[in-house]
């Protein structure tokens, strides 16, 4: 390109640095409208197959918004699956707290002229239906020993009478909230009652050496299948809990028990030639200490 003669050596360097100032500005400007219009693509961090899925799905379902946190999940919905699977109040939970056990042991006091003093032992499981009533199912075995007379009438040297039950029982707490509770109770069902009699004899034992000493033999036995009842009140002192809460609860009762059993007059019991005769029914009062929870 050539220039004016009379343009100056000074004037012309300043007109080619004018031009390529010019030219220089105006390719800068077409880059960046460049870039603008479509963006780099090496400088975008690459992208796994997941994220490419998880990418596309989440320009399906909300185009514009692809960065929008997630949705929280309904409280309904979580609280219907804590429910299903056992959390928090579920039915689960709920079910284990409303089932009820019990174990306990004591003596028992003769109300009939049948027996006299024994132990018994007591346990049951049910459902607490409110915080008032319980239903339990109760299986207990009582030991006493015969009296003196009957014994003697029957010609042997010692006996005992044995019960065992199996009665439904409701129990009702009067002051469920409270560490210490007064409760009543009673119900009836099944007894078995076996009346023995026995004789020592002697017996060799042996080991590392022989020893022979008497043991009580029964020599004859007589027994009755029947129904009863029992009616009786007890104690309750609530153990633990923070909140004064807690499900264990050490208990003392008494009750009142009536076994129906049929009376026996001239009986020779198993054939054995002894003559024995005991009155109907036969009444007794089991004190029992044990713990509910």
């Amino acid at each position: 390109m050539s220039f004016p003669c009379w343009m100056s050596p000074m004037r012309r360097v300043s007109f080619r640095v004018s031009v390529l100032g010019a030219a220089a500005f105006l390719a800068a400007s077409l880059a960046s409208a460049q870039s603008q219009n479509a963006p780099n693509q090496s400088s975008a961090p690459a992208l796994s197959s997941g994220e490419s899925s998880s990418l596309q799905m989440a320009e399906a379902a909300a185009p514009g918004d692809l960065f929008a946190d997630p949705a929280a999940p309904a409280p309904g919905a979580a609280g219907a699956a804590g429910q299903e699977y056992g959390g928090g109040n579920g039915l689960w939970h709920k079910a284990k707290s409303n089932f009820a056990f019990e174990a306990g042991g004591g003596f028992n006091a003769p109300e009939s002229n049948s027996i006299t003093y024994g132990g018994n032992l007591n346990v049951g499981g049910g459902v607490n239906l409110n915080k008032h009533l319980a239903v339990l199912a109760e299986y207990q075995f009582i030991d006493d020993k015969l009296p003196g007379s009957l014994i003697a009438e029957a010609d042997a040297q010692g006996g005992h009478a044995h019960v065992w039950s199996l009665t439904l029982d409701p129990v009702l707490d009067l002051f469920p909230k409270s560490k210490n509770d007064v409760y009543v109770t009673g119900g009836g069902g099944f007894y078995r009652k076996v009346t023995s009699f026995t004789d020592p004899e002697e017996e060799e034992v042996c080991y590392y050496f022989c020893e022979v000493y008497d043991q009580n033999v029964v020599i004859a036995h007589f027994s009755s299948n029947q129904g009863g009842w029992n009616i009786g009140a007890g104690f309750e002192h609530r153990l633990g809990g923070m909140y004064g809460d807690s499900k264990t609860k050490l208990f003392a009762e008494a009750r009142y028990v009536d076994v129906l059993s049929p009376a026996v007059t001239g009986l020779s019991p198993n054939g054995s030639g002894l003559i024995t005769t005991v009155q109907a029914d036969t009444k007794m009062i089991p004190v029992t200490l044990g713990v509910r929870f």
